[in-house]
């Protein structure tokens, strides 16, 4: 009898044994070496690619939700970002660079259509774009050189916080001091095909001042500018009747 009780104890025991081993393996995920999936087809509206570690570094979004502002994974509200689109991430989990586009017809039958892919500065806006846009009869495409400040964008996020329950008016005034203090960004270069037909090269100063202007006008005309920093053209080919 003292037998048949110890043997009945060593299998209580083993069936134990085997149900936590199998619970431990169920509750900590346990599977089989990561293997290539194939699908035909797949819906959905949003996509977060992150690195093992969890940091994010590309989303795959709807207009819907498009994600805000990413600087090193904590997100703040983007003021106007409702395309949908991809947006890049560095190291860190903070945004630089991405693609959005979109378009459509209004209620009134007006069309419009755009795409922008732009690189960013280091904790920073962008410093690289291509722009393509419609509105209506009218389209320009381009590309833009950007310099940006140096101080990181976090600063200029810390003051839209700070204020975002003042008046529209005082709002405006805290942020024209925090520009004034430390920087804006300013266009120094920009290739377009613009809305008239015409395609101009702008060459700009670090104050972002036009300083040499090449176009080619919509009826073929060609024409070389050079500006002081006033605007004023010193020089132009051909030269001035």
């Amino acid at each position: 009898m003292r037998r048949l009780l110890t043997s009945q104890q060593f299998l209580m025991i083993y069936s134990g044994i085997l149900t936590v081993v199998f619970a431990v393996t169920v509750l900590t995920g346990f599977r089989p070496a990561a293997a290539t999936q194939k699908f035909e087809q797949i819906n959905v509206e949003r996509i977060n690619l992150v690195e093992p570690d969890g940091t994010l570094r590309l989303v795959i979004s709807n207009k819907a939700l498009a994600p805000g502002i990413i600087i090193k994974g904590k997100e703040h509200p983007h003021p106007d970002r409702k395309t949908a689109g991809m947006i890049f991430f560095n190291d860190e989990g903070t945004e630089n660079g991405g693609l959005i586009f979109g378009g459509e017809r209004d209620k009134n039958g007006k069309q419009s259509s755009y795409g922008h892919l732009s690189f960013d500065r280091y904790e920073q806006d962008q410093i690289f774009t291509l722009d393509a846009q419609e509105e209506g009869s009218t389209n320009s495409v381009g590309l833009r050189l950007i310099d940006q400040p140096a101080y990181p964008i976090q600063d200029l996020l810390a003051v839209l916080d700070r204020t975002k329950d003042l008046p529209a008016d005082q709002r405006q005034t805290e942020l024209n001091k925090f520009l004034q203090a430390h920087g804006t960004a300013h266009q120094r270069l920009s290739l377009y095909r613009t809305s008239n037909g015409a395609v101009e090269l702008k060459m700009k100063d670090t104050e972002g001042r036009d300083r040499l202007v090449l176009g080619v006008a919509a009826d073929g005309s060609p024409a070389l500018h050079l500006l002081d920093e006033h605007g004023k053209v010193v020089g132009q080919l051909p030269p001035a009747k």
